[in-house]
């Protein structure tokens, strides 16, 4: 049991997930920090509206929708980098493997071979006995 299971670890698609997951962990906090730190100022700047902004609810508690826009604004940025500098380049590169590869027909197995040689024998033999009489006809047309 210990021996799959170390087998299912060591896998590369195991480690690439593994090591995928920390990369998105970090890069989430860049792009928050950038968020915060960038795209909250110039939004504020720009349409005067504080990003941080918070509505009051009778009792306790509010409603936080400055927080709630930044991790929209966060998502997308995430999204579109992931998009543009990870799933653009691996399309285009699994497309210019496509065209560069050539598809060889594959070799056919023992069975087909044989079936194909039994063909061509069969289409020889009929060919032979027929080909004398069209010529006996040809002949007897031009007597």
């Amino acid at each position: 049991m210990l021996k799959g299971f170390r087998d299912f670890i060591s896998r590369g698609s195991v480690v690439d997930l593994a090591v995928g997951v920390v990369i998105g962990a970090a890069f989430t906090e860049v792009v928050k920090g950038f968020t915060t730190s960038f795209l909250t100022p110039l939004i504020n700047l720009i349409g005067g509206a504080n990003i941080a902004g918070e509505i009051d609810l009778p009792g306790e508690g509010a409603i936080t929708w400055g927080a709630f826009l930044s991790t929209v604004i966060g998502f997308m940025i995430t999204a579109a980098v992931v998009y543009f500098l990870v799933v653009v380049p691996m399309n285009r590169l699994a497309a210019m493997r496509k065209r560069g590869q050539v598809n060889e027909p594959e070799a056919p197995s023992e069975e087909i071979r044989l079936l194909m040689e039994i063909r061509d024998a069969l289409v020889a033999q009929r060919k032979a006995p027929e080909e004398p009489a069209k010529e006996s006809v040809r002949q007897r047309a031009a007597q």
